[in-house]
């Protein structure tokens, strides 16, 4: 799972390592002048570097310069005990070189990042992640290693992988919705749920897995069959509810979906059942037609939840069918299905940021019970695992 991104995000952590290497050379130490004042008398005792760098003794500069001709900072052995503790600051030359020569560490600034960065940019977008979305993720790896104090001796990898869990775990934190929690706060009432998205991403399956889940937990369940319109689709649904001991609401072949819909929620009020669970046709979000029929739908029956259903491995296409439909009739959340299959993961780190609604469930496998809960840890701890 992810094995692409896993790669790509390595390759960042090896060019940052290169150029932590390369700067592990003390700073050319910058010329020392010195002015006399006269009416003091002080002499050189009084001196002020003229490149800028004010407050050190010229024998801090000559300790400085001592030390550096005593330590060998290529050999980790002479060095100072190893460690890597991001610690982001502004530091200046005279700073820099203190802490290479006495703590054995490199600073790193935004000029050791430029190169690094962009690769990571790269990286993100050949992954399928949003470019707005890359752009969020970049820019928070820029802020947390900016400053950051590196020892020698110690690989950068943990500095750079603590800063890209932040950055993606912050963009997969944003929009988190708890679907459990939401069914059972509205206990007492029928919850409509409608389900949307283009044939072949796994809709109706993923329907029949909600289905399993909620009886499990245990509510009661009806379905709809509101796609009318694709040859065998009203047939497929069934079967799956009947594999599940589940009540369809059916309509003939071509009939009016909202009708079929409105006669379920209808029926699952009268007699009390807790969900109604509605398929719709599977539609190209490019398809006005069939957008304003889905309108149409949720005009008519009013669902309390609208959820999205594409395949992972669609990656920036699926980002973009969410935008559209979200556009059309508001989400309330997506599913994610063939996660298993998925060797970028762009399209759930970009769903949610672009559509500002959050994953509910990642379909991982063809049994009813591989259905995933949405848990951003996880999926990132996913990314960085071996």
């Amino acid at each position: 799972m992810f094995g692409k991104l896993k790669e790509k995000l390595a390759s960042f952590t090896k060019s940052l390592d290169k150029t932590v290497e390369e700067k592990a050379v003390l700073p050319d130490e910058p010329e020392t002048v010195f002015e006399e004042d006269d009416a003091a008398g002080t002499g050189a005792d009084s001196g002020v570097l003229k490149d800028g760098i004010e407050n050190e003794s010229a024998a801090d500069a000559a300790v400085i310069k001592d030390t550096a001709m005593a330590i060998d900072l290529k050999d980790p052995e002479k060095t100072p005990d190893a460690g890597a503790e991001p610690k982001p600051e502004k530091v200046g030359l005279f700073g820099k070189a203190k802490a290479l020569i006495f703590d054995g560490e490199v600073i790193l600034d935004d000029k050791d990042l430029e190169g690094p960065l962009e690769e990571l940019e790269i990286a993100l977008l050949e992954s399928d992640l949003a470019l707005s979305v890359t752009d969020t993720i970049v820019a928070s790896v820029k802020e947390q290693l900016s400053g950051t104090r590196k020892r020698f001796g110690k690989k950068t990898s943990g500095i750079v992988e603590e800063s890209l869990r932040n950055a993606i775990l912050e963009v997969m934190s944003a929009n988190v919705f708890d679907f459990d929690e939401f069914i059972a706060g509205h206990s007492g009432q029928t919850i409509h749920i409608a389900f949307v998205g283009i044939n072949g991403t796994g809709k109706t399956t993923s329907i029949a897995k909600v289905a399993n889940r909620l009886q499990k937990n245990g509510y009661s369940v009806v379905i709809a069959a509101g796609d009318t319109f694709r040859a065998g689709a009203i047939d497929q649904i069934q079967i799956h509810a009947d594999r599940l001991g589940v009540k369809t609401i059916r309509h003939q072949e071509g009939s009016d979906p909202a009708a079929v819909i409105y006669d379920a929620l209808q029926y699952a009020k009268a007699r009390k059942v807790n969900v109604l669970l509605s398929d719709t046709a599977g539609r190209m979000h490019t398809n006005v037609n069939l957008m304003a029929q889905l309108e149409k739908i949720c005009r008519v029956s009013a669902p309390d939840l609208i959820i999205f259903v594409d395949e992972a491995t669609a990656g920036n296409d699926a980002v973009e069918r969410a935008s559209q439909f979200n556009a059309a009739v508001p989400i309330s959340g997506t599913i994610l299905t063939k996660l298993d299959a998925d060797s970028k993961g762009g399209a759930a780190i970009s769903i949610a940021s672009i559509t500002q609604k959050p994953i509910l469930f990642f379909g991982i496998g063809q049994e009813y019970d591989d259905l995933l809960k949405f848990d951003p840890e996880w999926f990132v701890q996913k990314i960085f695992e071996d």
